[in-house]
């Protein structure tokens, strides 16, 4: 299946306050990222650590389940760098043969194996002086994984059926959902190069444990979907759903389903099932809509935004009142996470 590149776009760090239930975070030193929405505080401690290495050299392995954003993670390592005016080229170590992963790797001469009729320079030579990304870095064939090691250490290679070497300067960003230490130890994958690669290592957390980043995912790729930066296709029942739900496919899987919600109106979620007038249970049991009576008097866009709009005013209005201004017992509460209850105090003029 081909991969979904997930969009750009800022982060949108909240003014979070410090307090011994949480970690130390400083919201004003993480700046916007290129490539990234995040609000919640595992997203936005990992951004923290991608800016810090971000002006090194330092190799950097991003490890995360499949779908949570790696590769817009290494283009964010990349334009926060010296480097950001210099190539960015990815190869996927994942998807092709070892035969063509070394060719794309470094390249090859004419004649140098069946089916090389010309020369072609690969991604360490194009991406020279900028920055290399190897997809899926745990599924590189073992018997390749010397060379590219030997390549990493003296910086220097030679294409494939060629006898000149040639001097590279990049830095390599690396990208895998599996245990890499945990192979390294084992066996099935070479230890050295585990340690080249992963001078530098951010773990990118499934969305699942960044669950205030649902809301502002929906509302970047129905903008970047349609243009309209004022909705979204899920009424307040259907965000309850999503917020509660597992997220196997992660940020791939939001995305397909906002597209799939815009473009057909119903989309299936486990044992909810969208449409129009929101996720419901399949079950046929109705829910409960917000009763405005002016609300069919406009455009259904429109419509649907304002009811959302009230309905999230109206609930952290009596959420935080019920709590007497404790923002930390309000988002206990209401099983959602700090900063996320924060940023709807604030869009709402709250606090």
């Amino acid at each position: 299946m081909r991969e979904e590149r997930i969009p750009t776009a800022n982060v949108r760090p909240p003014a979070l306050r410090r307090s011994s239930e949480m970690r130390r975070i400083d919201a004003f030193e993480v700046a916007p990222v290129p490539g990234l929405v995040a609000e919640s505080t595992a997203m936005l401690e990992a951004l923290g650590t991608l800016q810090r290495i971000a002006q090194s050299n330092a190799s950097v392995l991003l490890q995360g389940e499949t779908g949570t954003g790696k590769e817009v993670l290494a283009r964010a390592v990349h334009e926060l760098s010296d480097r950001r005016d210099r190539p960015f080229e990815v190869i996927d170590c994942g998807s092709m043969s070892p035969a063509l992963v070394a060719s794309e790797l470094f390249g090859h001469e004419r004649g140098a194996f069946t089916g090389a009729h010309g020369e072609r320079a690969g991604v360490f030579e194009r991406a020279h002086q900028g920055t290399v990304f190897l997809d899926e870095i745990g599924e590189l064939p073992l018997d390749l994984q010397p060379t590219l090691l030997g390549v990493l250490e003296r910086r220097r290679f030679r294409r494939l059926g060629g006898t000149r070497e040639r001097s590279i300067d990049v830095r390599v960003v690396s990208a895998t959902h599996r245990d890499l230490r945990a192979e390294a130890h084992s066996g099935t994958f070479r230890p050295d190069l585990y340690f080249r690669l992963a001078v530098t290592r951010i773990m990118v957390p499934p969305l699942r444990e960044r669950r205030a980043d649902v809301l502002p995912l929906i509302e970047h790729f129905a903008h970047q979907l349609t243009g309209d930066s004022q909705l979204h296709p899920f009424d307040s029942d259907a965000l309850a759903a999503l917020e509660t739900h597992s997220w196997p496919g992660n940020v791939r899987e939001l995305r397909n389903l906002v597209e799939s919600a815009l473009a057909t109106g119903t989309v299936a979620l486990d044992d909810w099932e969208y449409a129009p007038s929101g996720l419901h249970p399949t079950d046929g049991s109705a829910s409960a809509m917000l009763d405005e009576p002016s609300l069919p008097l406009l455009p259904f866009r429109e419509a649907r935004a304002r009811a959302n709009h009230v309905f999230e005013r109206q609930y952290v209005t009596n959420l935080i009142q019920s709590c007497h201004g404790n923002a930390s017992e309000a988002a206990r509460r209401a099983q959602m996470d700090r900063p996320y209850l924060l940023s709807l105090l604030r869009k709402h003029g709250l606090r």
